[in-house]
C-alpha cells in the first residue's frame, strides 16, 4: 500500500488520528517516586502498553507505534538492559495470542540483529502469526533510531539501484520512503511523549515531518485511556495546515461541507 507523503500531498484528516506514535517515557521515575526499584516501573509500563492497545482499538485508531527501546538505550546499566530484554520476551509470550484473538497485527522494527537468537525467533513468529489480521497495527520500535532508519533505507535503495544499473539517477522521496522500516504505515497524525521531556529523541525523524506533537508530564505507567482522550482532544483542536494558510483550510472545509 502506498501512503500519502505530507510534504508532497495534503493527507486526509479525521477527528480520530489514524496513526498515533508514542515515546513511553517515565517508567523509572514512576518507580523512584514510589520508592520502588526501576524494574517495578518497567513492569508497570508493560501493563500500560496492554491498556493503550485496547484503548486505541476501541477508539478506531488504525496504527499505534510505541518506542520501546532506542539504539541509544544500550548505554543504560547492563542490569537494566538485561531486564528490558527479559520483559520483551515475557510480553511476547503472554500477549501475542491475545492480540491475534483480537485481530491485531504486530510489527517489530529496528536493528534486531543485536538481540539474541531466541528473541529474534520469537519476534519473527509473532509477526507471522498476526500478519493477516485486519484490525489495529501495533508497531514496537526496538533497537530503533530515526537516523539508523534513514541510513538503512538509503543503503538498501543504493544496493538495488546498483543491481538495476540506475546509479546515475537522482534519488526521489518516494523511492527512499519505500525502504523505510515503517513503509507499511501512514505518517503519524499524533506524536505523544509522556514523562515531561519535550524532545523526539531520534524517533521517526522522517515520519514525524507534519505530525502534531503532544507532551505530557504524566509518567507512562499512569498514561491511561482518559489521558489518551485528553491527547486526542488536544489534537482535535489543532488546525492542520500542511503549509497552507488558515483561510485555505477554512475554504477547503467549507467546500467539503457544502457538497
Amino acid at each position: 500500500m502506498t501512503h500519502t507523503s505530507s510534504t508532497k500531498e495534503i493527507p486526509a484528516v479525521g477527528a480520530i488520528p489514524k496513526h498515533i506514535a508514542i515515546i513511553m517515557d517515565g517508567n523509572g521515575r514512576w518507580a523512584t517516586k514510589r520508592f520502588l526499584p526501576r524494574v517495578a516501573g518497567h513492569v508497570k509500563g508493560v501493563e500500560a502498553v496492554r491498556g493503550m492497545v485496547e484503548a486505541c482499538a476501541k477508539r478506531g485508531v488504525s496504527y499505534l507505534t510505541l518506542f520501546a527501546f532506542s539504539s541509544e538505550n544500550w548505554r543504560r546499566p547492563a542490569e537494566e538492559v538485561s531486564l528490558l530484554m527479559r520483559l520483551f520476551v515475557t510480553a511476547l509470550e503472554k500477549e501475542v495470542a491475545k492480540m491475534h484473538a483480537n485481530n491485531i497485527r504486530l510489527k517489530v522494527v529496528g536493528d534486531l540483529t543485536r538481540f539474541d537468537a531466541h528473541l529474534q525467533k520469537m519476534i519473527i513468529a509473532a509477526e507471522e502469526k498476526t500478519a493477516n489480521n485486519q484490525g489495529l497495527t501495533v508497531t514496537i520500535c526496538a533497537n530503533y533510531g530515526g537516523r539508523w532508519d534513514i541510513i538503512q533505507a538509503m543503503n538498501r535503495l543504493q544496493k538495488d539501484r546498483i543491481a538495476a544499473r540506475l546509479t546515475e539517477q537522482d534519488v526521489t522521496e518516494d523511492q527512499l520512503s519505500s525502504y523505510l522500516s515503517m513503509a507499511y504505515a501512514p505518517e503519524p497524525d499524533l506524536f505523544i511523549r509522556t514523562g515531561g521531556e519535550t524532545r523526539i529523541s531520534n524517533f521517526l525523524l522522517w515520519q514525524l515531518a507534519y505530525s502534531e506533537f503532544y507532551f505530557t508530564d504524566t509518567f507512562w505507567p499512569d498514561f491511561d485511556a482518559a489521558a489518551l482522550d485528553t491527547s486526542i482532544q488536544s489534537y482535535q483542536n489543532r488546525e492542520r495546515r500542511f503549509g497552507r494558510t488558515s483561510a485555505q483550510v477554512t475554504e477547503q472545509t467549507s467546500t467539503k461541507e457544502s457538497k
